[in-house]
């Protein structure tokens, strides 16, 4: 038998690790049953709080859920199990909804719960690897997330177990979220920063430049073009007649002049100008002005304001300056 590189025995660990556990999560389609839509249907009408709790690795689980909930449209909470036995039990209100993860189901802080939550006729839903355990026992409503084993070579180590419990609490939020009817609308209300709440808050009103609007008449000479062009350094300008937008230029245009050995003294913006310009209303989403520049092969719009009238340019680098994106 080949004696196995370093390298090969170090892919091979990963590998298994990642086949086991991508099983793992694909078994968890049986589960998703007559009892996984009684569960949704039970967080749904929840009038309080969805609480999330656990012990160890499965309460470092619940608080990412509990993220995923509260940016999903399901309000949430993450309550440590062992806190909770130690004065912090007053957080769960009688209309709340607790989850329970736990890879064995057994322990004394799941007893105690249990009773807590019976005496106050607070709805108890376990999450655990398994079945007939306390937790199960102890649930109102309860989801078996059977494994294998674990990822650790010797068994015990959560791995396979929490991300199983990982998948089906995105599974729950995100059928909340679908059923619920959050509207990516709704998701910039709960990520107004970052990345993802640029993408859809961000406006090109936010982009403009008071400072920078390139302007140019009909008659205005090629070097008044090239020195609004430049002095601005969008790489274009706005040709207006009055206050009307009647075309564009761009430093390509210019340069197509150019090559042709025009008689530049004889030229004016109207000769040249592009036609059909770009143009865009000042509340238009930056991520949806990057997808129409794309795929126009464009790298600047002209903005109106509500009262369409021109308020500048906005270049597509400074929407990718913002952290926007589309592929």
């Amino acid at each position: 038998m080949p004696v196995l590189t370093n390298q090969q025995i170090i892919k091979n660990i990963a590998l298994d690790t990642l086949q086991l556990e991508s099983k793992s999560i694909l078994d968890l389609s049986n589960i998703i049953d007559s009892n996984f839509c009684d569960i949704i249907d039970t967080l749904k009408e929840c009038k309080g709080k969805i609480v999330l709790t656990g012990i160890g690795k499965s309460a470092i689980i619940g608080m990412k859920i509990s993220a995923t909930l509260n940016s999903t449209g399901s309000k949430s909470i993450f309550l440590h199990l062992g806190d909770a036995l130690h004065g912090d039990m007053g957080v769960i209100g009688k209309e709340d909804v607790v989850i329970c993860i736990s890879k064995s189901g057994e322990s004394d802080e799941i007893i105690s719960l249990s009773n807590h939550l019976n005496k106050n006729k607070i709805l108890l839903i376990g999450i655990s690897c398994i079945k007939n355990s306390s937790l199960d026992n102890l649930s109102k409503m309860f989801i078996h997330t059977k494994i294998d084993r674990e990822a650790c070579h010797n068994n015990l180590a959560p791995t396979t177990s929490s991300t199983c419990h990982l998948a089906i609490g995105d599974a729950i939020a995100m059928t909340l979220q679908k059923i619920k009817g959050f509207t990516p609308n709704d998701f910039s209300k709960y990520h107004p920063s970052g990345s993802l709440g640029k993408q859809l808050s961000l406006t090109l009103k936010n982009l403009i430049d008071d400072n920078r609007k390139p302007i140019v008449k009909n008659s205005s000479s090629f070097l008044k073009i090239i020195d609004e062009i430049s002095a601005n350094m969008y790489g274009a300008t706005a040709v207006l007649d009055g206050d009307r937008i009647v075309g564009v230029i761009t430093d390509g245009d210019i340069r197509r002049v150019i090559e042709k050995k025009q008689n530049i003294e004889n030229i004016c913006a109207k000769d040249f100008m592009n036609h059909s310009p770009k143009i865009m209303n000042e509340n238009t989403l930056a991520i949806d002005a990057l997808k129409h520049m794309k795929e126009n092969s464009i790298s600047q719009v002209l903005i109106l304001n509500d009262n369409d009238k021109y308020i500048g340019i906005v270049h597509i680098l400074d929407i990718i300056k913002q952290g926007i994106s589309y592929e």
